[in-house]
């Protein structure tokens, strides 16, 4: 899986628009969370900006463990969203419902990043 995949089914274009989309959302979150960890603040939005692209560019590629490292940062960001506002509901909902839509989105495209990475296997030979 040296480069990208070529997707030829909807489903698979699909999954490259959600992977696309993860590169994209997560460009400012690297690039401000940058900005605020200098000023002081929390290295959170770094660590999660850098995992959210690195999954995008491993799912464009084709692999599951981008859609994986997706789910990873977004289990991660749910103790860190508790820790930053406690229970508060509506503290929680802007650091939590986005990225579990999201998260929705990155479960349905596993199946078909599974297809693509045997695929991409059994054309190699390895498989």
């Amino acid at each position: 899986m040296a480069g990208l995949y070529r997707p030829r089914r909807a489903a698979e274009w699909a999954t490259c628009a959600v992977a696309v989309l993860l590169v994209l959302l997560g460009l400012p979150l690297l690039i401000m969370g940058a900005e605020l960890a200098l000023l002081g603040g929390s290295f959170y939005y770094v660590v999660a900006g850098a995992a959210i692209i690195a999954g995008g560019v491993l799912m464009l590629m084709g692999s599951v463990s981008g859609a994986l490292l997706y789910l990873l940062a977004w289990l991660l960001t749910w103790p860190w969203a508790l820790w930053e506002v406690g229970f508060d509901g509506w503290g929680l909902l802007p650091r939590l419902l986005g990225p579990t839509l999201i998260a929705v989105l990155v479960v349905l495209t596993i199946p078909v990043l599974r297809r693509v990475q045997k695929t991409s296997l059994v054309r190699k030979g390895i498989a």
